[in-house]
Order: structure tokens, then C-alpha cells, then sequence
């Protein structure tokens, strides 16, 4: 078989694909990385990985060459929670926030979430698409090709569902992957102030008609003080379940409420956020086979305690990293420097954060046959940066490290600007 396009003279190629586990001192360093590799793509998928010369069987004269000039190659980064449509901003909480007032106190006021909610609702379609469209562009050029994107700024059955369309939307008009999650239990709107059963009665008709509609794979919830309970989010992620959604849990936030034992106890395929879970909640993540999604720009951001990731990790629990890109309490679109505080607060490395902003992402998402790694069959999404070893994408922090990006094996990043339009 001949391939469409061979990218050869890479000095360091980060598979993220496994090996043999008793290699490694823990589970989130055991990813495949080779030294003077060449990658080879055929009709937009991997064919074949391999170190050392390029066979010439595998070369026509329709093969595209691309010399990757040692430079470090790995497979496309995957943000696997964010919040993503949504419209308005919040840069007049900062005042609040500086004076100490808690991300809680300003929901119940009516700010934060209900602030955004606010906006969101009185948008269009196209003005929440435009706003979306170019935060992905800039996601692109960090290297992400593959994004998770929750409503929840919607709480009505209508405003829900148009940030759901827009998702679908977005899939199919930018290069980006879309996979979408309904987030309706993500605060108590207004209209329901007081009456938090009230809008659980309105969260269970809305189920139904979003699964029928097929507008999201996943189902989350936030689970916090002061905004759905462990009981009602258990009956909310049970009656999901029921409903054929996949679940995920913003858990143990701000408060240890007991959301990590939860999502073990419903099978949620993530659960998210972590900063305050308990010992039995990071028990229960390992025991069910729960992938620990962190968000350690947001503890950034908000000033707060980052998630216990060393000790999720040397406990075996899969951890991914996201973003959770959001107009509140994380507006940032840059994984790159996420990954850089993984780096300098969290003190996990460089192939430990590579695995879990690949494999672990694609896991966090249920896409782990199809991309997150760089292996035969698998999607040929991969991004060049520029520099030859993966140390320096680190240790220079703040800047944009990614010189090209591939998705399905056509160029999207060109010297670090989208040329795919």
C-alpha cells in the first residue's frame, strides 16, 4: 500500500501509544516514545510508525514528503472538558473575585453561571457560532484537534438545545472534532430560585428530547454546595443513564461533597474538576476504572487548592487535562500553558501530561479506538512543535509552541496560523 503522506526525520515521536506496564514506575509514564521516527498516512489514517529509514515500498510518485526536521511530533491534543458556546463575559466579577468574594456567593447572587445564562439566552445562533468558530481557531493552533464542548448556559429546553445545534453545527463546519455533552443540571435557573425540584421535573423532560434528537453523547451535572446535592445528582445521572447518555460529574469542586464516590457508584466515564475529593472518592475513580479529568487552570485562575494529582497517580487512577475553557472561572483557550502549570504546580511530566492530554483525553471522551494515540487505524491527527526534545515545551512557558497541525492527515496550522481555510 502506498501512503498519501510521510513525515520523516522526527527526532522525538510521542505515540501515547501503551507498553508493557512493568517498565514504568507508574501508569501515567507508560506511553511509547520513539527517537528518529517517520509516520506514515494513507486516506487520512495512520499506516505505519517507525524509527530509522523510510522503506521505499511505501512511496509513489502522488506521496507527499515532509521533512519534520527533528523537531518533536505527537498526537493531536484533546481538550475534553470545556464550555465551549456560550456567549457575553464576565471581566466584571474581577473586582469580586480580588477581594476575596467566593465563586459561590457570586452564583447566588445572581452572577456567574445565571450571568452567562443571561446572555446565552438573548444570543442567536449565528452570534453564538461566530464566538465559538474563532475560539477554535485558536484552540487549533495550540495544538488541539478534538474538543469537548458542554451546554448548560442555556437551563430551558430551548436555549439548551440551540447551544447543542451549534455544537453540531461547529462538527460539521470547522476542522475541530465536536463531541458534545448536555450539561442542563449545571445551576438552578432564576425562574426555579427556591425550588431546585422544580427544574429536576423540567432536567427530566428535557433528557428524552435532547437523546432523541441525538444533540449529545454525555450527560454531566454539577454536583456542589449549593447547587445540585449527591442525591439529586445521583437520580439526574441515573434517569441519564436510563436514557442512554454516558455520564460525566464536575465533582468535589469547592466542597468534598462526595462526587468522586458517586461517579464510581453511577459508571460516569469521567469525573471532573477534583480539587477537593477525599481519599474514598480517588478509591472509588481507581476501583471503577473513572478517568480523573483535572482543570488546574481553573484552581489557577480562582487562586484555589489544585487536584491531589500525585496521589491520584501513584493510587493508578487515569488522569486527562483540560482546559475547561468557560467565560468565568477559566477563560482560557491556551492548553498549552494548562499543561505548563501540570508542569510547574503539579510537578507531573512531560510524558505523563502528554498521555493524559492524548490517550487519557480521547478515554475521557470514549474515542480512544479512533484517535489519542498515533498507531495503525487510528486518525492521523498530529501536531509538529518546534523545538527538538519535549523538556523545552515546558520550561519556556507562556508561548505557543506548535509549528504545524494535521487533522486526518491534511494540514490545518501552517507556521502556527490556521491554513486550512
Amino acid at each position: 500500500m502506498k501512503a498519501d503522506l510521510i513525515l520523516y526525520n522526527i527526532g522525538t515521536l510521542v505515540t501515547s501509544r501503551e507498553l508493557d506496564k512493568k517498565d514504568f514506575d507508574n501508569g501515567m509514564e507508560n506511553i511509547e516514545i520513539l527517537k528518529d521516527a517517520y509516520l506514515v498516512v494513507e486516506d487520512g489514517k495512520i499506516l505505519q510508525i517507525g524509527t530509522g529509514k523510510v522503506p521505499e515500498s511505501l512511496k509513489s510518485e502522488w506521496t507527499k514528503l515532509i521533512d519534520a526536521e527533528g523537531k518533536v511530533v505527537t498526537p493531536g491534543i484533546i481538550d475534553s472538558h470545556t464550555h465551549l458556546v456560550h456567549y457575553g463575559s464576565r471581566e466584571n466579577e474581577l473586582p469580586m473575585k480580588l477581594k476575596g468574594v467566593p465563586y459561590l456567593e457570586i452564583l447566588r447572587n445572581g452572577g456567574g453561571i445565571l450571568s452567562t445564562v443571561r446572555a446565552t439566552r438573548k444570543a442567536t445562533r449565528y452570534e453564538l457560532f461566530d464566538k465559538a468558530y474563532e475560539v477554535l481557531d485558536r484552540m487549533l493552533c495550540f495544538g488541539v484537534t478534538t474538543v469537548e464542548a458542554k451546554s448548560g448556559y442555556g437551563l430551558d429546553l430551548e436555549n439548551e438545545i440551540k447551544q447543542l445545534e451549534v455544537n453540531k453545527k461547529l462538527d460539521e463546519k470547522h476542522p475541530v472534532d465536536i463531541i458534545s455533552t448536555f450539561m442542563g443540571a449545571h445551576a438552578i435557573p432564576e425562574e426555579y430560585k427556591g425550588n431546585s425540584q422544580g427544574y429536576m421535573e423540567e432536567l427530566f423532560k428535557m433528557l428524552p428530547i435532547i437523546k432523541e434528537r441525538k444533540l449529545a453523547e454525555f450527560c454531566d451535572i454539577f454536583c456542589e454546595d449549593e447547587v445540585f446535592s449527591i442525591e439529586e445528582s445521583r437520580k439526574i445521572l441515573n434517569e441519564a443513564k436510563k436514557q442512554g447518555f454516558m455520564l460525566k460529574i464536575h465533582a468535589d469542586e469547592i466542597v468534598s461533597l462526595g462526587g468522586g464516590e458517586l461517579a464510581g457508584e453511577v459508571g460516569a466515564v469521567s469525573s471532573e474538576h477534583l480539587m477537593a475529593v477525599s481519599d474514598e472518592g480517588i478509591k472509588s475513580l481507581k476501583e471503577n476504572g473513572v478517568i480523573a479529568d483535572i482543570l488546574p487552570a481553573t484552581s489557577f485562575n480562582l487562586g484555589k487548592a489544585y487536584a491531589p494529582v500525585r496521589k491520584m497517580i501513584n493510587e493508578g487512577v487515569n488522569v486527562a487535562v483540560s482546559t475547561d475553557y468557560n467565560p468565568g472561572s477559566c477563560p482560557c483557550e491556551n492548553m498549552q500553558l494548562v499543561m505548563q502549570i501540570c508542569s510547574s504546580q503539579l510537578r507531573m511530566t512531560p510524558a505523563e501530561i502528554f498521555k493524559a492530554v492524548t490517550l487519557n483525553g480521547a478515554r475521557a471522551v470514549k474515542r480512544e479506538d479512533n484517535i489519542g494515540s498515533l498507531e495503525k487505524g487510528k486518525k492521523a491527527d498530529f501536531v509538529i512543535f518546534d523545538t527538538d526534545n519535549l523538556n523545552y515545551i515546558f520550561y519556556n512557558f507562556g508561548i505557543n509552541h506548535v509549528k504545524d497541525v494535521f487533522k486526518e492527515g491534511k494540514q490545518v496550522v501552517k507556521n502556527k496560523h490556521v491554513c486550512y481555510k
